[in-house]
């Protein structure tokens, strides 16, 4: 089985829109270990419920594929996300505001080729000071 392949076609298909489309390359007993959002199960459906969520508040979203290395059961990928800000996000209003976020993604995948765990982390921080929600200074 091509899991680079799969996994490059889930962040196509969230870019694209199709949530129900990303959920059917997605595990039913799905576990997600980095945490969704706040609100959300780390399972199938508190992911795909995230990112339903996510696509109302970056309508425009694109995920990106930087690099993509897949060994075994497991893929990891480095993506750049960018978006325009039109929707609530994490209880911050709309600000319009283009950005642009860093991800390193982990997915494992089970015997039948569909995503079965996740692990990743997401440059946060970064997309907090593109909203304006936090700054920071200059190191003293």
């Amino acid at each position: 089985m091509d899991h680079a392949a799969t996994m490059r076609r889930t962040y196509e298909r969230i870019s694209a829109g199709d949530i129900e489309g990303f959920g059917d390359l997605v595990a039913e007993d799905f576990a997600e270990h980095q945490g969704v959002g706040p609100g959300f199960p780390p399972t199938k459906e508190g992911t795909l419920a995230f990112f339903r969520s996510l696509a109302q508040s970056f309508p425009d979203m694109r995920m990106d594929v930087e690099d993509l290395i897949a060994s075994g059961d497991k893929a990891v990928a480095r993506v750049v996300v960018t978006g325009t800000h039109k929707g609530e996000f994490l209880g911050v209003p709309p600000t319009a505001a283009r950005v642009e976020m860093q991800l390193i993604d982990i997915m494992r995948f089970d015997a039948s080729g569909l995503v079965c765990e996740h692990w990743g982390v997401a440059d946060m921080l970064s997309l907090m000071e593109q909203l304006g929600v936090v700054t920071t200074g200059a190191s003293a």
